[in-house]
C-alpha cells in the first residue's frame, strides 16, 4: 500500500515535470507563475492526502482504477459538460463512431424488461440475412445471459472482428420457444446520409450525423438525386434536425460542398491570437440550385457549423426552430494505447459573420413549429425543452452579460409521417414556389404583436 509521503513525493514529480517544461519554454518565470505552481503542490498534496484516506479507511476496499478515474473525471467534469475523461472502452466506442465502420451484426437495438430489443435490422447485413426481424427480443449472446447487462455490455460483445461467429438466443413474438440464430459478423457502415425523391421534383437529403463517411454519402446522393429527377429538379432540402454533429472537418467538407467562396468557420481558442479560419472553396456539388436548411432544438455543433455557414452566406434559407446552442470544439488528446483519451474543449467557433451561437443557437430564416401530439405536448410542458444554455456548468457566450442574453434549444419532435412533418412540408413549398421568402418575412413583420392584438 503507498503512503501518504510516497503520494506527495508523486505530487512533487509531477509538478516538477510540468515545470520543467515551462522552463524550456521560458527559463524567466513571473511571480505570478511561481505562486500558481506552489498552489499545485499544496492542492496535489491535499488530493494525495484524500486518496490515502480513503484506501485506508472507506467501509469497503475500493478499487484505485476506479478511483483516479473517478477523480480526472470529477476534473474536466466541473470545467463544461462537453470536457471528459475517455477510458480505452469509451475511447475506442467513439472511435468506431467517427469511423462509421466496423465489424458487427448490423442491427439498431434498444433495452426492454431487461433484454435486448432489435429496433430494425439494416439492410443486407449478417443479421438481416440470418433472419433477425424487428422487435426480437435477445436472450442470450453466446451462451451469456442478457440479463444483467446494460445496453452498453450487450453492443461491445456483438461487435467484434469480421468473420468470427456468433450465437443469439432469440425470443420472437408469436413463438413458444427460444430461437437459435448462428452466424459470422460482418463489416458494417453505419450510413449517415438518407435521401429520396420528393413529389418527382425535390431532392430531400437528411444527414444523421458527421463520421468520416458524411461528405462521401453526401455527394453520391445528390447525384443520385441529379440522375432522378433530371431536369425537373428544383432543388434540395437539408435536413439537419436532431443530428448531433460530431467531426468538425466533416461540417466544414459538407459546408464547402455546397459553396464556392466565403469563410465557413472560425475558431478561437484562449489566446486572441489562436484564431483558425476555413474558406469553401469553388465548385458547388448541386449547380447552384436552391436549398432549404431544416433545423430544430436537436440539431447541434456540426450541424449548427452547417446551419450558420449556409444562413450567414446567403446560400441556403434556414427554416425550423432554435438550434441547440453547442458553439465550442472539442479535441481529443490520445493519451497512450493503456490510458484512453482526454475530450478537452479547446476553442469556440463562430459563423462566417463573427456570431458566436455558444448558449443560443442558430435563429432559423423562418421560424415553423411542428404541431405537437397531446402526450409530446404535455412531457414539453411538464419538463420543457432543453439546449446548451440548460446545461450545468456550461460555457457562457462572450457577447452575453453574465448569461442574460443565453437562451437555446427547442422541440426536437419530427413526425415519422411526411405527410405531417410541417417544417418539411414549408420546406417543399418554399422549392416549389407556392411560398415565398421574402413575402413571409414581410408578412411576419407586419402582423400586429400579441399586445396590440390585445388593445
Amino acid at each position: 500500500m503507498m503512503r501518504k509521503s510516497e503520494y506527495a513525493l508523486w505530487a512533487l514529480l509531477v509538478v516538477a515535470v510540468i515545470a520543467a517544461g515551462s522552463t524550456m519554454v521560458s527559463l524567466a518565470r513571473s511571480p505570478s507563475a511561481e505562486a500558481a505552481n506552489s498552489e499545485i503542490y499544496k492542492q496535489l498534496d491535499l488530493f494525495g492526502e484524500v486518496l490515502e484516506r480513503v484506501r485506508k479507511g472507506y467501509v469497503e476496499e475500493p478499487e484505485n482504477e476506479k478511483l483516479i478515474e473517478s477523480a480526472i473525471n470529477g476534473m474536466l467534469t466541473a470545467l463544461d459538460p462537453h470536457s471528459a475523461y475517455l477510458n480505452l472502452d469509451n475511447y475506442e466506442d467513439m472511435r468506431v463512431q467517427t469511423k462509421g465502420r466496423f465489424g458487427g451484426l448490423g442491427i439498431e437495438v434498444t433495452m426492454e424488461d431487461g433484454l435486448v430489443k432489435v429496433i430494425s435490422p439494416i439492410a443486407d447485413t449478417p443479421a438481416d440475412k440470418a433472419g433477425i426481424l424487428s422487435g426480437d427480443l435477445i436472450t442470450k449472446i453466446d451462451d451469456e445471459n442478457v440479463r444483467g447487462m446494460n445496453l452498453q455490455d450487450a453492443v461491445e460483445k456483438m461487435r467484434g472482428e469480421v468473420d468470427t461467429p456468433i450465437t443469439l438466443m432469440v425470443l420472437r413474438e408469436g413463438q413458444e420457444d427460444l430461437m437459435k440464430f448462428k452466424f459470422n459478423r460482418g463489416i458494417i457502415e453505419i450510413n449517415p446520409v438518407k435521401f429520396s425523391a420528393e413529389g418527382g421534383d425535390v431532392g430531400y437529403i437528411r444527414i444523421t450525423s458527421f463520421n468520416e463517411q458524411t461528405t462521401e454519402k453526401l455527394v453520391k446522393a445528390v447525384n443520385d438525386l441529379k440522375k432522378e429527377l433530371g431536369p425537373d429538379l428544383k432543388g434540395y432540402i437539408v435536413d439537419l434536425r436532431n443530428n448531433p454533429g460530431g467531426l468538425l472537418d466533416q461540417a466544414i467538407a459538407v459546408s464547402d460542398a455546397f459553396l464556392d467562396q466565403g469563410a465557413i468557420v472560425s475558431t478561437r481558442g484562449r489566446n486572441n491570437e489562436d484564431v483558425q479560419k476555413e474558406f469553401a472553396r469553388k465548385g458547388d456539388i448541386t449547380d447552384g440550385k436552391q436549398i432549404v436548411v431544416l433545423i430544430n432544438g436537436g440539431s447541434a455543433s456540426a450541424s449548427e457549423i452547417v446551419a450558420g455557414a449556409l444562413k450567414d452566406l446567403k446560400r441556403a434559407t434556414v427554416v425550423g426552430t432554435q438550434s441547440f446552442g453547442k458553439g465550442s470544439v472539442q479535441t481529443i488528446i490520445p493519451l497512450g494505447s493503456a490510458n484512453g483519451a482526454l475530450r478537452l474543449t479547446t476553442a469556440r467557433y463562430y459563423t462566417p459573420k463573427n456570431i458566436s451561437i455558444q448558449a443560443k443557437g442558430i435563429t432559423p430564416d423562418i421560424v415553423v413549429e411542428e404541431e405537437l401530439p397531446e402526450d409530446v405536448k404535455k412531457r414539453e410542458e411538464l419538463i420543457g425543452t432543453r439546449g446548451e444554455a440548460n446545461l450545468r456548468g456550461h460555457l457562457k457566450n462572450e457577447g452575453s452579460e453574465e448569461g442574460k442574453e443565453e437562451k437555446s434549444g427547442s422541440s426536437s419532435y419530427v413526425p415519422e409521417d411526411k405527410t405531417k412533418d410541417t417544417q418539411l412540408i414549408y420546406g417543399l413549398e418554399l422549392l416549389r414556389g407556392t411560398k415565398s421568402v421574402d413575402t413571409e418575412l414581410k408578412q411576419k413583420a407586419e402582423a400586429p404583436s400579441k399586445s396590440e392584438t390585445a388593445n
